[in-house]
């Protein structure tokens, strides 16, 4: 059924201008299928190879919470146990941080080596909203998990995992942490114009610093439930809706309704895009594995072979998009004044609304405009090229995004610094801050929250 793979993996590298892709295919528990296309290293001209090992970006998800729960059914830690976090919401469970419901807002920031600023995550680990209430996609949450980890064995967390994870599985090419250690190949990373990326780390690794050839991948993704008591693996899979199609589980996407049910998990960053797919039904998993931040390359070889491998296969079994349709903007023209919450103190922000979905918006000083709209969970939605006068967003973050809500005459949520893509340098960081506004009738920057 996968007689043209090769055929067609080559014509949709060339088409995205990717690199190179691995792919596995594991059933019952043997790989049935480990090939790869492309080059691994183009200043070198070192193909890749079913032994090359590929970052994992967030499928290292996945990693961490097996570990986590290995760790719980042995005693060490209790799922439903709070885990501290700063902020005037109660602690999120080490349960409600595996599911990305812990109230922390979204975050990226990486470190490249090159001597920049480093963003020092505990300043950014705050709750933005009451645990529980929301899913938010949180690497902080899986931060968090490690360092639970960590107390909880007494082992730094690759350790663990190697220790726990990996090496009862038979897993000797997997590798939690910056760089890939050993002598073994592995893939260069590449950004989407095709310049390469150097070793990097991150401040959140449980979320993020996976390696592993696809092959171990894939048998990882369909194998790691020997580890843990049934009623574990149980839980893994009881996933609370993301979308009409999807739910989250303990470190797993996990599909709903008709067809069969699938387990997934993918990954982007810097020169990755990867993705683990598991059909329990079926016994059967696939990994697919680039090195190019661009997703296009591993989103059609994905569909190419579930397509050919699973009947009724549809992209919505694995695509965790929040169902939130977008709708005009109705707030009501005028200013609302207030502040941005940051490491560094209270910005003072003026929004002003003006006519056509269009909005100017203010920053300690600086300005600029452009559209807005809303959607069902914002009131407000808007991203503009002003920079975050703040030393952690200078870094690598030019741009800002507001996603507000009004309620009881304040319009609330986050605002954030981040970088769209890295076309023209490495990919940058993503910073959230808390944002609080109101009519400028009544407003009072001071009481803008703090980090």
């Amino acid at each position: 059924m996968l007689d043209g793979l090769g055929r067609y993996c080559t014509g949709v590298l060339t088409e995205h201008g990717c690199p190179s892709v691995s792919v596995a295919v594991a059933e019952r528990g043997e790989v049935v299928l480990a090939e790869a296309y492309g080059l691994a290293d183009v200043a070198a001209g070192r193909r890749a190879t079913p032994g090359t090992a590929y970052a994992l970006a967030s499928v290292t998800k996945p990693i961490t919470a097996t570990a986590v729960c290995v760790a719980a059914d042995e005693g060490l830690l209790d799922l439903d146990a709070p885990v501290p976090v700063a902020g005037r919401h109660p602690s999120p469970t080490v349960r409600q941080l595996l599911r990305h419901r812990g109230g922390l807002g979204a975050h990226y920031a990486w470190d490249y080596g090159d001597g920049e600023r480093l963003i020092d995550a505990d300043r950014y680990t705050v709750l933005h909203r009451p645990p529980g209430t929301g899913f938010e996609y949180a690497n902080l949450g899986y931060r968090l998990l490690g360092q639970v980890l960590e107390r909880a064995t007494g082992q730094e967390l690759g350790a663990y995992v190697r220790e726990r994870v990996f090496a009862p599985l038979g897993l000797t090419a997997c590798h939690l942490g910056v760089t890939y250690p050993g002598q073994a190949p592995r893939a260069v990373r590449y950004t989407v114009d095709g310049r390469p990326y150097p070793d990097y780390g991150c401040g959140h690794p449980g979320a993020t610093l996976g390696w592993a050839t696809a092959a171990e991948l894939a048998l990882f993704s369909q194998s790691y439930e020997r580890l843990l008591k049934p009623e574990t693996a149980a839980a893994v899979r009881d996933a609370l809706p993301v979308n009409r199609h999807l739910g989250y589980g303990l470190g797993w996407c996990v599909s709903y309704g008709d067809g069969p049910v699938v387990q997934s998990h993918g990954g982007g960053g810097g020169g990755v895009a990867a993705m683990a797919v598991v059909v329990p039904a079926q016994r059967l998993s696939v990994a697919v594995l680039t090195n190019c931040t661009g997703k296009g390359a591993r989103d059609a070889i994905v569909r190419y072979v579930l397509d050919a491998l699973v009947p009724g296969y549809t992209d919505e079994r694995i695509s965790p998009v929040v169902d939130d349709p977008v709708r005009p903007l109705d707030l009501p023209e005028g200013t609302w004044t207030g502040g941005i919450g940051t490491p560094e103190g209270t910005l003072p922000v003026e929004l002003r609304v003006a006519a056509g979905g269009e909005i100017a918006l203010r920053v300690a000083g600086e300005g600029a405009g452009g559209p807005a709209d809303a959607s069902a969970a914002w009131d407000l939605r808007a991203d503009v090229p002003l920079q975050l006068p703040t030393a952690d967003a200078r870094v690598n973050s030019p741009v800002l995004g507001v996603r507000l809500r009004l309620g009881d005459g304040l319009l609330t949520g986050v605002a954030y610094a981040y970088k769209n893509g890295d076309a023209e340098g490495r990919l940058g960081n993503f910073l959230s801050h808390p944002c609080t506004l109101r009519r400028a009738a009544a407003a009072d920057a001071t009481e803008a929250p703090r980090n």
